[in-house]
């Protein structure tokens, strides 16, 4: 979860909301990293996560990320969680919760959807503090 905090200190230079990501394998090697680019590259699909999916992918050399473990700062949106269980990775661990738009959990459980063919494990709460503070202090100096 450091690693995905420090992703996650890598956004607002970009305009954009510290959310990091990293995908991880089962020896703790770093597949992929991540972090919120949308305003910075104008692309609706640059949430970390898929950023860090793809580059995990790209290092991997195929799109099943087996083994894998994707690491967030914040709960996986639907768009996010679709694209962990497509992944196939074997788990989703996350800082905050998110009520407001989360699919791992909170307001939807995307990825623990029996009727999907894959459903990653989920920890939730790993540094929660740390990780919603860094949201909040963002937000809080954009008010």
């Amino acid at each position: 979860m450091r690693l995905a905090l420090a992703q996650a200190r890598l956004a607002p230079a970009g305009g954009d909301v510290p959310i990091g990501a990293v995908v991880v394998g089962p020896d703790g090697e770093v597949w992929g990293r991540g972090h919120n680019l949308r305003e910075a590259t104008g692309d609706p699909t640059g949430h970390a996560e898929v950023v860090a999916l793809r580059e995990a992918a790209r290092t991997r050399g195929e799109w099943r990320l087996s083994g894998g473990t994707l690491v967030v700062t914040l709960e996986p949106c639907t768009m996010c969680a679709g694209a962990a269980v497509l992944s196939r990775v074997d788990r989703v661990v996350l800082g905050a919760w998110d009520d407001k738009a989360g699919a791992a959990g909170s307001l939807w459980d995307v990825v623990r959807d029996r009727r999907l063919n894959h459903r990653p494990e989920v920890v939730g709460g790993v540094l929660e503090a740390e990780c919603a503070a860094l949201l909040t202090d963002f937000f809080d100096g954009h008010r």
